[in-house]
Parts: C-alpha cells; sequence; structure tokens
C-alpha cells in the first residue's frame, strides 16, 4: 500500500508498520461471561477450562504514526473504542506484550471477508492525510487447568462442529487461528490468507 498526500498524490516513501490496539471492556463482558459458563456446563473441552476473556483486535497497516501519536488518533476516533467503557492498549513491535497472560492460550477469530473496517480508514485518512488498512477481529484468551493441552483445548473449544463441540468460532462464516508461544503480529494475514 502506498502512502498518499492530502492531494492524493504520492507521498515521499515511509516505511510501512503494522500495529496492533488490543481492545477490552474496562467492566464484566456479557458475552465472555455466557460463553465461559456455557463451555463449563455443556462441552467437554471446557471442564477443564479455568477463564474465558474476550477483545477487539485492531491491525492497522501503512505508514503510522509515533506510538504517542497513533494512542492519541486511537483515544479520540469512536471508530476504534469508547475510552469510558473499554481500554486499549497498543502493540508496535513483536516483542511488545499482548495485554494477555503468559498462561492464557488466544484464539483469533475473523468474520470471513468482512474484517475491513473502510469507515475507519476513512476516518484516518480525514485527520492525517495518509492511507491505512484496519482490519478487526476477536481475540478469546482462554486459560485452562493445569496439565491441559491448552492448544489442543483451545482449538476442539472454538471450533462449531455442533451442539456439544465448539463454540466461539462458526467455520462456515468465520476463520480462527491459535497462537501458539508469542503473538503473532501481524496476526490478520495468516487468518484471511488461509496460513492458520
Amino acid at each position: 500500500m502506498k502512502s498518499k498526500d492530502a492531494k492524493g498524490g504520492a507521498a515521499p516513501h515511509e516505511p510501512e508498520r503494522v500495529a496492533q490496539a488490543w481492545v477490552e471492556l474496562r467492566s464484566e463482558d456479557p458475552e465472555a461471561v455466557s460463553a465461559f459458563g456455557i463451555a463449563r456446563a455443556r462441552l467437554a473441552a471446557g471442564r477443564t477450562l479455568v477463564s474465558l476473556r474476550r477483545l477487539r483486535l485492531f491491525e492497522l497497516r501503512g505508514a503510522l504514526p509515533a506510538r504517542d501519536e497513533l494512542e492519541a488518533l486511537l483515544h479520540r476516533s469512536i471508530q476504534f473504542y469508547n475510552p469510558h467503557k473499554e481500554r486499549c492498549r497498543v502493540r508496535l513491535e513483536a516483542g511488545d506484550p499482548a495485554p494477555v497472560g503468559a498462561d492464557e492460550t488466544m484464539v483469533l477469530v475473523t468474520r470471513r471477508g468482512d474484517e475491513e473496517r473502510p469507515a475507519a480508514e476513512r476516518w484516518w485518512r480525514h485527520q492525517t492525510q495518509r492511507d491505512v488498512d484496519v482490519r478487526e477481529g476477536v481475540v478469546w484468551a482462554l486459560r485452562f487447568a493445569e496439565g491441559t493441552d491448552a492448544a489442543a483445548a483451545a482449538r476442539e473449544l472454538a471450533l462449531l462442529i455442533d451442539r456439544h463441540r465448539g463454540l466461539l468460532c462458526n467455520p462456515h462464516a468465520q476463520t480462527m487461528d491459535v497462537a501458539e508461544g508469542s503473538t503473532p503480529l501481524p496476526w490478520m494475514d495468516r487468518v484471511t490468507r488461509g496460513d492458520a
């Protein structure tokens, strides 16, 4: 993707970067509470589930500003999150920690063909005179009891097969990826290209 200046011409070459914005409710998340209850009560893979959290993940790709300016842009736009009800953590480098615990396994779920956010891209262009690609997905952070094969349990719990198997990803409309070890940056490309 090439950056453009305010008149639509090519901007001086700027390196393309990817940033992740992790958004989570400040209060208890009813969707995560409900999913946790169903998983524990009805699904075999949920028997060793200890906790379940839900975060929205935005990935921005383009000629992005420095961290402070990027965070300020995200904070003042309703396109990304509501700072009164949600908190946002930005990740710019693969070495930056994601807002999850070391004992949590993450499952990224995106709606197939619907992860792009054109309204957010237009807002960004209006504010910065730069093009940026914005994608959104949901990350489920699962923590299992000690001794559980967390990656295998997360896959089994995530992928919906029938009433007794799976919960978090409907394969007819969504795609998913389980992060094993470090959190990928970028991550969305793996899911939308089918590398997951």
